[in-house]
């Protein structure tokens, strides 16, 4: 990731911010446009042609945003991406906005990694648990991986919490060799 790109990221972050918009729906709005914009050969000629004056290229920019009913925020930042040619950099962009919006609103990334496939209660109590070590809220993924045996692998940016079956064999393996 760029620097350029956490740059145009924590600058529509504030302005977000400060005009109070939901960040899920910013984000959705955001990724809709990026969707667009990579589905469509001609839209990507259009919006990425020096050649074309940037008062037309505002024009489809404004009926792309009226048909996905843009904030008018998101709308700008869109612009303002556009006139600094950087719409090459959008997908980058995007992906460190979605980082800092989610440190501003304190919510984290955890991956969790079971032996079997866990029930919606076990689910709850263990996202339960693992916002008390993010200290906030988390977005979880779940994964699975039948060598741990049974028990969990909570990974939590970068610091991984192995309450798996295969890790305590494995401490206790060391145990009695050390022994």
């Amino acid at each position: 990731m760029s620097v350029l790109s956490l740059r145009y990221a924590r600058a529509f972050a504030t302005v977000a911010s400060a005009a109070h918009l939901d960040a899920a729906a910013a984000q959705q709005q955001l990724a809709d446009f990026s969707g667009t914009f990579a589905g469509s050969q001609q839209l990507r000629e259009i919006l990425m042609n020096p050649s074309i004056p940037n008062e037309q290229k505002l024009k489809v920019l404004d009926a792309i945003a009226g048909r996905i009913g843009m904030f008018p925020q998101v709308r700008n930042f869109l612009a303002v991406i556009m006139d600094h040619q950087r719409l090459d950099e959008l997908n980058e962009i995007l992906d460190e906005y979605h980082l800092v919006a989610d440190e501003q609103s304190n919510l984290a990334e955890a991956e969790i990694t079971s032996a079997r496939p866990l029930n919606e209660q076990d689910r709850v109590e263990l996202e339960a648990q693992v916002a008390k070590l993010a200290g906030g809220r988390v977005r979880v993924t779940y994964g699975q991986d039948a060598t741990l045996l049974g028990g969990a692998v909570v990974r939590i940016g970068s610091t991984v919490y192995d309450g798996s079956i295969r890790a305590q064999l494995q401490q206790l393996k060391q145990k009695l060799v050390n022994a």
